[in-house]
This record gives structure tokens, C-alpha cells and sequence, in this order.
């Protein structure tokens, strides 16, 4: 979603958030941060590597008027003038701090950086990034003290995974600035992106794609496979994937009709459970909409067409191949053994 080869942090600033839960209070450094190079080197990619292959995007919300969205508020008086940063990074800590409603909630470090050249739909823009460290690991440490070695543990931020962060680009379309978000730590779902952020999808491709797979997903698994077996929802997940592969644009009776083909049944119980799918998880499924080929590929890598037997073998079927299930193989039933079988049909094995 973005491109972070020119970026580089302008701003930068840690401060600690507490619980007001069980009485833990903010801390705060007075100043921002100057790096030296190597830790420079390890912080760019630790920050920034999480949101470059994010294809779903947010926009702020707020019930009355967007303007009072303290989010939204804090990042535009920052991209206004950059002097308020320090002032301001307080401000969103202290509002993170309002938000921990319960014990579970985690104390921890929250980095605040302001971000100059990061690439955004082709755009150059800055961007402003509210990480928060909730979970620090253990590791060795080695000194030397009178001749010999010696280890003691201590405790620091892993570079692998962001336990939780958010990227503020200033790039605004129709429905306002783009938002982008990671939860590694999603122990409470509304705690980051709902009472913190308070930002909802946007209503663009990448979203629209990603609703009507996830809901082909939920129906394979809860339609088609109880009702057709597992050979049936891996066909019709393989159909699914090639039908997207196939078209720019996805209409739903274009959908239904490649895929069902004359079983009306098959239709009518995809168009119940649409409205199910829909009222369950307060999400709108479009009818006709663009394909976003960035979430199709990440969408496909999620798939998993395997036929596993109780017998300790696995039958893997290629999503990119949805007629071969029906053409080369076959499931029965043996009397003699009276088990169910697969036959496989092939002419070289490798």
C-alpha cells in the first residue's frame, strides 16, 4: 500500500501509557529523539516493512462530525505545522490512556514518528506513525569484569512484529485522510481501531473484494461443505478464485450463474446467506464491483483446498486449476470395507 524507499523520519518521540484501570499513569519524554545511524537502520523497517503490503485501508468516523475525531484533529494540527509535533504526541497518548476500560488492556512504550517522502498512490506525502509496545522479550546480555564473562537477562523490543500501529497519510480523498492499521495483539478488537482510531473501511475496491471473498469463504465452510462435502467447497473455491482472476469487475448474477450454473437451489441458498453473512458481521456485500488484484492475491494465499482423510493422508487440490477435481477424481463408497474412497487419475507422477 505504501512505499517507504525515500522515507525517512523526520520526528521522533517515546512515551509510556499507562491504565487508568488499575491506576498506572502516563509518562513523558520532553523532547524528541535523535538517532544515531544504526539505530536509524533498525527503527525505518521495524516501522514502517508492517504496512507496505496492506491493501485494505481506513478513513476516520465519528457519529456527529468527522472534525471531532481527536485523531483526525491531532494529525492535522501536525501536518499544519510541524513544531506542535512534541506538544501534540502527548495529546495521543493521553487519549490512548482514555481508552483502557478494562485490566486487560496493556500498559507500554508508545513511538510516535512523523515520516517525510513516504509514497502513497503515487504521491509523496508525509505520514504520521502511533506504534504502541505491549510486549517487550527477554534477552542475553554479556560484560566482561575481572578477566571473565558474565551474562545477565534484560528486557527490549523485538525488531520482527509491531504489536500494535497505525500509519496517518496525509492524502485525503472523497471520504478523508487514509488511515492504515496493524493489531498483532488483537486481545480486545474495538480497543485500537474503534475507541482509539475510530476509523472505518474504506469504501473502495480493496474493500469490496475483500467482503465478497471472505463471505465465498464463509459459505463454502458452512454451506457446500456440509451439504456437498469437502471435494465440492474446494471446486467452488477454485471457481470463485478463477472467476475474479477472469474478470475486472464482479456482478453477482454474472457470479452465480458461472459458478451454479441451472442449480437454482445452489443460488437461492448463496442468496440467503448472503443476507445472513451481511446481518452477522454489519458488513455491506456488493453486488457489482472493481476487482482489486491486490487483494485477490492475498486473499488466494489464504485458501486452503487440502482433502484431509482420517486415514493420515492429504489430497491437495491446485486453486488454479478448478475443473481438476471433477475430471480426475472420483469418490466412492467400498461395501467390502466399508469405508468411503478417492480415485485419483493421473499419468505421471514427480
Amino acid at each position: 500500500m505504501i512505499k517507504r524507499n525515500r522515507a525517512v523520519i523526520s520526528k521522533f518521540i517515546i512515551h509510556k501509557v499507562g491504565n487508568k484501570f488499575n491506576s498506572a499513569t502516563n509518562v513523558f519524554s520532553k523532547e524528541a529523539l535523535k538517532f544515531d545511524q544504526e539505530s536509524y537502520e533498525l527503527m525505518m523497517p521495524f516501522l514502517l516493512k508492517p504496512f507496505a503490503n496492506i491493501a485494505e485501508s481506513y478513513r476516520f468516523s465519528h457519529h456527529s462530525n468527522i472534525e471531532l475525531n481527536e485523531l483526525n484533529t491531532y494529525s492535522s494540527e501536525v501536518f499544519k505545522d510541524d513544531e506542535s509535533f512534541v506538544e501534540v504526541s502527548k495529546h495521543i497518548v493521553n487519549h490512548l490512556y482514555e481508552q483502557s476500560n478494562s485490566a486487560q488492556i496493556k500498559i507500554g512504550d508508545v513511538i510516535i514518528a512523523l515520516f517525510e517522502d513516504v509514497e502513497y498512490n503515487e504521491t509523496l506525502t508525509n505520514a504520521i506513525g502511533i506504534f504502541k509496545i505491549e510486549n517487550k522479550i527477554d534477552f542475553f546480555q554479556t560484560y566482561l569484569e575481572e578477566d571473565n564473562f558474565d551474562v545477565f537477562v534484560q528486557k527490549g523490543i523485538s525488531t520482527k512484529k509491531l504489536d500494535k500501529g497505525c500509519l496517518i497519510v496525509n492524502f485525503t480523498d472523497d471520504e478523508g485522510k487514509v488511515v492504515l492499521s496493524v493489531d498483532n495483539n488483537n486481545y480486545d478488537a474495538q480497543y485500537w481501531t474503534q475507541h482509539f482510531l475510530n476509523i472505518k473501511f474504506a469504501d473502495d475496491s480493496n474493500q469490496h473484494t475483500q467482503n465478497y471473498m471472505e463471505m465465498c469463504k464463509s459459505f463454502s465452510d458452512e454451506i457446500i461443505k456440509e451439504d456437498f462435502g469437502i471435494q465440492e467447497k474446494s471446486k467452488f473455491l477454485a471457481h470463485t478464485v478463477d472467476f475474479f482472476k477472469e474478470n475486472e469487475n464482479v456482478n453477482i448474477h454474472d457470479f452465480k450463474e458461472e459458478l451454479f450454473e441451472e442449480d437454482d437451489k445452489k443460488k437461492e441458498q448463496f442468496d440467503d446467506y448472503k443476507k445472513h453473512y451481511e446481518t452477522l458481521n454489519d458488513v455491506l456485500v456488493m453486488n457489482d464491483f472493481a476487482v482489486s488484484p491486490i487483494v485477490l492475491k492475498k486473499q488466494r494465499a489464504k485458501i486452503k483446498t487440502e482433502i484431509k482423510l482420517d486415514t493420515n493422508i492429504q489430497i491437495k487440490l491446485d486453486i488454479d486449476a478448478p475443473d481438476a477435481a471433477s475430471e480426475y477424481i472420483e469418490r466412492g463408497y467400498d461395501e467390502e470395507k466399508k469405508m468411503k474412497y478417492y480415485k485419483v487419475y493421473f499419468n505421471e507422477e514427480s
